[in-house]
């Protein structure tokens, strides 16, 4: 853990108020949503439940939580206000886990779960249970204060939480695959039946699914939205790259294509139909709406604060866009572009519009593909602005998406039926992350082999617990 990144026990968090960013209450925190791993890793923190005003409880991922401080959590703003279903690689903290009955791994005694500790990881919006505060002795009833000693131990001193490592079906696919990449994982979902790839993606969260489908081949990605329910379907949608989600949807029936587009959020809907208004072998076709947009009197310590967003692409994050308000695309005027390494060597009081780079000149919407290549050849980027007749910009293409749609239209499946040579060859290949290529050639084998000796899907659902009373 990161030091001094704040450790908070989740009985501080029951009941507490969750603000959006101009200070308006939205709801209160009325549970965790966290992901048991195999063995003795500390859980994933998903996400809280949040109740609204209205009695109802919604999901806030934590990628959506800005702050937790001062008895209040601080949101982005953006909330799905869909009714909150839990899911079956899913636990609840307080409902399952505290008052719960575990053991002490060292001595074998057993102890009540009392409450848990969370702390975000460094340099990332992650969040996992890093401790757990526990009582000796026998549980205490109704009617009996519990009596015994008390202590705080790391999440690894204890057991009888953890997925079994012995089990098998999609709760345990998805543990053993937590580690792989989003290509790899797309690999091992491309080398399984139609059933299981459908109960693997089921149980998958929003965001990691909506990775996977952007590496898988186009049919796949179809098969597996038309399992989902329609309002999880829109929800995989919004958190795929606009550009990507735009492809996909534009493979679907002209009915379900406006169905899925009427459950999404309207801004979210918007760009999407913008994307396919435009033919997709063109820049407008290949671009995403959502580039680093900032005005010309942002600093440069402001532009680089927007860099740092790790949910962005290295592409994306090469360069940001200078633009009058608005900031969202379509803007207003597009005045220049400012590269990420010019960032780096003015000060941080800089203003970026005095830094632009406007000899650049931006792409048209309806470039076809051999031009736009040709822009990215001739000028070494990795990303460009494309802006309309009327000056505003548009969004930006970024390389990969040109490589995407350059390549033959089956090197997806190519590109799977290669990786397992090394599973074979016993050349591992290192991916630049610590996880083999052959891990993803493993992982598919043993999914494989799993499916080939017909074993169940796992129920996955814990014991039922109280919440702390201690």
């Amino acid at each position: 853990m990161a030091a001094g990144a704040p450790r908070i026990f989740v009985s501080h968090l029951s009941g507490v108020a969750v603000f959006d960013p101009t200070g308006d209450q939205v709801g209160r925190v009325r549970d965790l949503v966290v992901m048991l791993r195999v063995g003795r890793r500390p859980p994933r923190v998903l996400g809280l439940v949040v109740e609204l005003a209205t009695r109802r409880r919604i999901f806030l991922p934590m990628t959506r939580v800005t702050g937790i401080e001062s008895g209040q959590v601080i949101t982005t703003g953006v909330l799905n206000v869909r009714r909150f279903e839990q899911r079956p690689t899913e636990r609840l903290v307080f409902g399952e886990l505290l008052d719960r009955r575990v053991t002490l791994a060292d001595t074998g005694e057993e102890v009540t779960v009392l409450d848990l500790s969370v702390q975000q990881l460094p340099a990332r919006r992650d969040w996992e249970i890093d401790r757990v505060f526990v009582r000796k002795g026998r549980k205490g009833g109704a009617f009996r204060r519990a009596k015994g000693e008390t202590l705080t131990v790391e999440w690894s001193a204890v057991t009888g939480f953890s997925v079994d490592e012995h089990g098998q079906g999609a709760e345990n696919l998805l543990a053993t695959f937590e580690q792989l990449r989003p290509a790899d994982l797309a690999n091992v979902l491309h080398h399984l039946s139609p059933k299981r790839r459908a109960e693997v993606a089921a149980a998958l969260d929003d965001d990691r699914l909506a990775d996977v489908l952007e590496e898988l081949p186009e049919d796949d990605q179809i098969e597996i939205l038309g399992k989902l329910k329609e309002e999880r379907a829109a929800d995989v949608l919004e958190a795929m790259d606009p550009d990507d989600a735009a492809d996909l949807l534009a493979e679907l029936p002209e009915a379900d294509k406006e169905r899925l587009l009427s459950l999404m959020q309207p801004d979210d809907a918007a760009d999407m139909r913008r994307l396919m208004s435009y033919e997709e072998h063109t820049a407008g076709g290949l671009m995403t709406t959502e580039p680093i947009v900032l005005r010309p009197d942002a600093t440069v310590a402001d532009a680089l604060a927007r860099v740092r967003n790790r949910d962005l692409s290295p592409a994306l994050a090469a360069q940001v866009y200078v633009c009058r308000p608005p900031d969202e695309t379509p803007t207003g005027k597009y005045l220049g572009t400012v590269h990420f390494q010019r960032l780096l060597r003015d000060p941080p009081y800089t203003l970026v519009g005095s830094i632009i780079d406007d000899d650049l000149q931006p792409l048209d919407p309806d470039a076809a593909l051999p031009v736009v290549a040709g822009f990215f050849a001739t000028y070494d980027m990795v990303a460009a602005p494309v802006v309309d007749e009327a000056g505003s910009l548009l969004g930006a293409v970024t390389v990969d998406d040109v490589l995407d749609h350059m390549l033959p239209e089956d090197w997806r499946e190519t590109e799977f039926h290669l990786e397992e040579e090394p599973a074979d060859t016993g050349d591992a290949t290192d991916t630049g992350d610590g996880t083999d290529a052959r891990d993803a050639a493993d992982a598919a084998g043993a999914a494989a082999e799993e499916e080939r000796v017909g074993v169940e899907r796992a129920d996955g659902r814990g014991e039922g617990g109280g919440p702390r009373g201690a």
